[in-house]
């Protein structure tokens, strides 16, 4: 019954089957399943999250050094794990949302500040002069 889903749909749902607190968590109306699949599919399994939320975290254990990297790296090791056309999207989304936040400020400014610009009329291009 199942039709052809993205792996990490399939890997999102046995991590559900292994972990039944974060069914509890949907049903309880705490979060929702495309919230918890997002965290998932950014943060991944070890993340603290799933530990507060009684989930038990995959066994292997990751060496000290990678876990103390710093936020960049964990930004970018996100990224690469994301889809491009997902990255897409999002990009589209906060340009978006900056352009409507942007019309906003400009609506509050008003007349304030519009710049004022020197038209300087030429009739010709080039100056010829008659002999």
């Amino acid at each position: 019954m199942q039709k052809n889903l993205h792996p990490s749909v399939i890997k999102f749902k046995e991590f559900v089957k292994n972990n039944p607190a974060l069914i509890k968590e949907v049903r309880n109306g705490n979060s929702t399943w495309q919230e918890m699949y997002e965290d998932w599919f950014l943060l991944g399994e070890e993340d603290n999250r799933w530990e507060k939320l009684g989930a038990k975290t995959s066994s292997h254990v990751e060496p000290e050094e990678e876990t103390k990297g710093d936020w960049m790296s964990k930004i970018l090791g996100s990224m690469q794990k994301m889809d491009p056309d997902q990255i897409q999207h999002y990009v589209n989304n906060l340009s978006q949302a900056l352009g409507a936040i942007q019309g906003v400020i400009s609506q509050f400014q008003g007349n304030q500040s519009k710049p004022v610009q020197s038209k300087i009329e030429h009739k010709h291009p080039f100056s010829f002069r008659k002999d």
